[in-house]
């Protein structure tokens, strides 16, 4: 059986969560799906795998380093399959900032990587000040305000826009190969 695989990178689990919501779409549309972290993923049997989409976040400028190394060890099997990648990041809650042509991080991505994603989105994330550590609460609260987010630290904003989340989700099932 031939399934598509969702990787995800998250920091903080929005990541993880718009992957589960992808999975769930691709299921509930009777695809055969797995959703699997950036760890988990090195291990996966690429013969079973029809197309693949990988997710990461960004956190304080970066993806996490491992994701270059997963596309540089993995850039045959993702290049040999219909493929995606979406990221996901606070400047996407602006307008002017959440399509691959306007993030500046989706534009540094596709500028750097050897691997050239066929289908390609940016999520806005979510603001957790509930859960981050006492410094990175400071850390983004300046960041925050630098950037004109709120800086309210009693509550959490989710910015993801679900819609665009289950628009991609139907972009991959257009993808899928018969």
């Amino acid at each position: 059986m031939s399934h598509t695989l969702i990787i995800y990178s998250t920091t903080d689990g929005q990541t993880k969560k718009i992957g589960q919501a992808l999975h769930d779409q691709l299921s509930d549309a009777g695809e055969s799906a797995m959703l699997l972290s950036l760890d988990q993923a090195h291990s996966v049997d690429w013969s079973t795998i029809a197309q693949v989409y990988i997710g990461a976040s960004i956190r304080y400028g970066h993806f996490n380093k491992a994701l270059k190394a997963f596309i540089t060890k993995f850039q045959a099997q993702l290049e040999s399959r219909p493929n995606g990648f979406f990221c996901v990041n606070l400047t996407a809650r602006k307008a002017a900032k959440n399509t691959p042509t306007t993030n500046a991080y989706m534009v540094k991505f596709i500028k750097n990587s050897a691997w050239q994603p066929q289908l390609q989105a940016v999520f806005a994330g979510a603001l957790r000040y509930s859960t981050y550590r006492w410094n990175d609460r400071i850390i983004i609260q300046f960041i925050m305000k630098l950037t004109g987010g709120s800086t309210d630290t009693s509550k959490d904003i989710e910015y993801t826009d679900w819609d665009k989340v289950a628009q991609f989700g139907r972009d991959i099932i257009e993808q899928t190969p018969s």
